[in-house]
């Protein structure tokens, strides 16, 4: 069973995934805490994996990272060693910014990010494609993104969190 979050917790964790950047300080006084024990419970959520990392998020855009496309492949044969092997290769690639099996025909979906459609071809061929264990892959390009957070929806765990 997952560990229980208090409320004083869970509102640390919604502060911190909006904005890691803030001082402990800051953290307490947004939760009613003084800096000392706010600290202990962020160490506490460390600990215990709640709080995997801190990370800034970049904007693709300025970054002329702004081609984004999320691929369906297909194994020619889903054997734990082919498994193995894609996840592994995937592991490497930075253009690979998701990864997750799927259910259904395909195996695994991937959003990946490249400058524009030339380095995506590259990518597909000398890395995808060059695996030859690859059967099927379908390409969906991102042309407007809607919707992207990293922030988990917090509200929705209430039977984790007590009172």
């Amino acid at each position: 069973m997952a560990e229980e979050l208090d409320p004083v917790d869970a509102r640390i964790l919604d502060i911190l995934q909006q904005d890691a950047g803030l001082s402990v300080a800051e953290v307490a006084d947004r939760v009613g805490l003084s800096a000392s024990p706010c600290w202990r419970r962020i160490k506490r959520l460390e600990d215990t994996g709640f709080i995997r990392k801190r990370v800034t998020l970049l904007d693709a855009d300025k970054l002329g990272l702004d081609f984004e496309v999320y691929a369906i492949v297909k194994l020619s044969l889903p054997s734990s060693e082919n498994l193995d092997i894609f996840e592994a290769a995937v592991a490497h690639w930075p253009e690979v910014v998701q990864c997750a099996t799927i259910t259904g025909r395909e195996d695994y979906v991937l959003r990946i990010i490249t400058s524009d459609m030339h380095a995506f071809d590259k990518f597909l061929r000398e890395k995808l494609l060059s695996l030859n264990i690859v059967s099927d892959c379908e390409s969906h390009i991102v042309t407007r993104g809607v919707k992207n957070v990293t922030a988990l929806p917090l509200g929705i765990v209430t039977p984790h969190v007590t009172s």
